[in-house]
């Protein structure tokens, strides 16, 4: 049975891991989230990773010849629980492209009314009910929040309205 699993790429490498995992037949996605950069005394929208280093591989674990992930160019490492790949969730990725606009980003919007340490909870998305700490704003639409994930806190970018104060 098919279901999506995390890789870390290396520093800035995931779409060199994105094209390379495509180009072995793969099934690879790459969410991205539009960004506003200055640069030269110019200002540009920019498509950015949504999960910086990291980068989602669709397979059949059993059946699937899933080790030549590991050396693929751009890879770190695919995300274990010892010796095989540790599933997402079911539903993770299918919320996370359902969101997706036909230009093939991830809106975002909003400010949080949050300081550094707060408690928060997902209140939208695939990672509803977690709660996590506020860590802080990625750009003027993103907040990072701490969440315990794949048994290990997780810095993990989301849209400043799916979160909400911790009572």
């Amino acid at each position: 049975m098919d279901r999506w699993y995390v890789a870390q790429t290396h520093s800035r490498a995931e779409e060199t891991a994105l094209a390379h995992l495509l180009r072995q037949g793969f099934r690879a996605y790459l969410p991205r989230y539009r960004k506003q950069r200055r640069h030269a005394r110019k200002t540009e929208m920019v498509d950015r990773p949504l999960f910086p280093g990291y980068l989602f591989v669709c397979l059949d674990v059993a059946r699937s010849r899933w080790r030549p992930i590991r050396s693929t160019v751009g890879i770190r490492q695919l995300i274990c629980d010892g010796e095989r790949p540790l599933a997402v969730p079911e539903g993770v990725v299918e919320d996370i492209r359902a969101r997706e606009t036909d230009e093939g980003v991830v809106p975002f919007t909003e400010l949080p009314p949050f300081e550094p340490g707060d408690t928060v909870q997902v209140t939208e998305g695939p990672f509803r009910d977690q709660v996590g700490w506020f860590e802080r704003l990625a750009d003027k639409d993103r907040v990072i929040v701490l969440l315990n994930l794949l048994g290990r806190p997780m810095r993990v970018p989301l849209t400043a309205s799916s979160v909400t104060a911790y009572l």
